[in-house]
C-alpha cells in the first residue's frame, strides 16, 4: 500500500506548520500491521492526539475492516459504490462492538444490557435479506448473528444484532421508509455514527421471516436503520429446543 503524504497543521497556532516529534505514517502503519490491526491499540492510539486519531480514521480503522471481513468490504465497495468511504471507524466499531441497551432507552424495555467489545461476529447477506420487507430483497444487507444475553428477567433471552447496508442512500428501504414518511427517533442517535434513526417496527417494514431467521419469538424483532445504512436491532430468542421445532 502506498500512504499519500500529508501535512498537519499543531494546535500551535493557526500558521505555525510544526511537525516535531511526530511519527511518521509509513512507521505507524507498519507498527500496527506488526500488531494484525488490533481495534483495542486502534481504539487507544485515538485518544492520544487529533493527530493520531485523524491517521486512524483514514488508514488503520480502513486496514482493520479489510483484514477482518475481505469479501464484506468488497462486495460494499463493488459497483461503484463507496458507502464505506469517509465512515471507516465506524464500521470498524459496528464490526466489534455490541451497543446493548438501557433502560428507556433506544428499545423502551426495562433492562440495562451495557455495550461491549465482541471477539468474532459472522455478518450474512442471508440474514440480512430475510429481515427486509419482501419488495425490498433486491438491496445488499449484511446482519450479524444475534449476540446473546441470557436471562434478562421478565424481558427473557436478548439477541442484540447489528448491520450495513450496501448503497443505503440508493435502497428501496430508504425509499419506501420516505415514502411511508416515516418519523426519526426524537432523542436517540446510531451509537456507530451518532446519525439519525428510523423504526423498521413503526413503519411496519419487519417481515416474519426476520423472527424465523434469528431463532426469535414472533413479534419480537425490532430493529432501526440510521441515514448512514447501519442497522441497530433486538429481538427475544426462542430457547434452542422451542427454535429447532420452529424450524422443523
Amino acid at each position: 500500500m502506498v500512504l499519500v503524504v500529508k501535512q498537519y497543521r499543531c494546535t500551535h497556532s493557526a500558521s505555525c506548520m510544526c511537525l516535531k516529534g511526530h511519527v511518521s505514517e509509513d512507521a505507524l502503519y507498519l507498527v500496527f500491521r506488526h500488531m494484525n490491526w488490533n481495534p483495542r491499540m486502534i481504539a487507544l492510539f485515538s485518544c492520544v492526539s487529533k493527530w493520531f486519531d485523524d491517521i486512524a480514521k483514514r488508514v488503520l480503522w480502513k486496514e482493520f475492516c479489510q483484514a477482518r471481513a475481505p469479501r464484506m468490504m468488497q462486495d460494499l465497495h463493488s459497483g461503484g459504490s463507496h458507502i464505506v468511504d469517509g465512515n471507516w471507524k465506524a464500521l470498524g466499531k459496528l464490526l466489534i462492538h455490541c451497543a446493548g441497551c438501557t433502560k428507556g432507552g433506544l428499545f423502551g424495555g426495562n433492562v440495562h444490557v451495557p455495550g461491549h467489545f465482541v471477539l468474532r461476529t459472522r455478518f450474512s447477506r442471508t440474514c440480512g435479506k430475510s429481515i427486509l420487507p419482501p419488495q425490498c430483497r433486491t438491496d445488499v444487507l449484511y446482519v450479524s448473528d444475534p449476540c446473546e444475553h441470557l436471562d434478562q428477567g421478565d424481558e427473557g433471552d436478548l439477541g442484540f444484532f447489528r448491520g450495513i447496508f450496501k448503497s443505503f442512500a440508493s435502497s428501496k428501504v430508504k425509499k419506501m421508509l420516505i415514502e411511508k414518511r416515516a418519523k426519526f427517533h426524537p432523542k436517540e442517535v446510531c451509537p456507530y455514527c451518532k446519525a439519525k434513526l428510523w423504526n423498521l417496527l413503526q413503519a411496519n417494514m419487519i417481515p416474519r421471516s426476520a423472527s424465523i431467521r434469528l431463532d426469535a419469538y414472533d413479534d419480537s424483532v425490532e430493529y432501526y436503520i440510521c441515514l448512514n445504512g447501519h442497522i441497530l436491532g433486538l429481538c427475544t430468542l426462542m430457547p434452542v429446543s422451542d427454535s429447532e421445532d420452529a424450524k422443523d
